[in-house]
């Protein structure tokens, strides 16, 4: 099994519905991404995937979610915009566009998004 990752990272804010505390107000985090994607085959340059092309398929991800609010966007409008749910969000989205692009060769192995530099979560199946 080949493995490869890449971490990217953007700015938004959010708020957590049915939560006591702090979170429950508008709030914002300098999040981080890592993606790791997983494969037992290389393609013919000897790659799992170029570390430029999953940038490239972590970007539309990335750009639709920096410096917005998250509880406005689909669909964090009903979803509560947690950290584990965005690790969900973006396992998803990534995984959605490598299906294609690599005919199932590739598939993401896990997302780790981090809202501080010391609390993560982990999404994976």
């Amino acid at each position: 099994m080949y493995e490869v990752t890449v971490e990217s990272g953007f700015s938004s804010g959010h708020f957590l519905r049915n939560y006591k505390g702090k979170c429950e107000n508008p709030h914002g985090h300098n999040y981080k991404v890592r993606v790791t994607l997983a494969g037992t085959t290389l393609d013919a340059a000897g790659l799992l995937l170029d570390f430029k092309l999953l940038k490239h398929v972590m970007r539309p991800v990335i750009d639709r979610l920096d410096h917005q609010m998250l509880n406005d966007l689909e669909p964090f409008t009903v979803l509560n915009p947690s950290a584990e749910n965005l690790a969900k969000y973006f396992y998803d989205q990534t995984n959605e566009q490598l299906a294609g692009m690599t005919a199932g060769r590739v598939r993401v192995k896990d997302c780790t998004i981090w809202e501080t530099d010391t609390t993560t979560a982990t999404y994976y199946e």
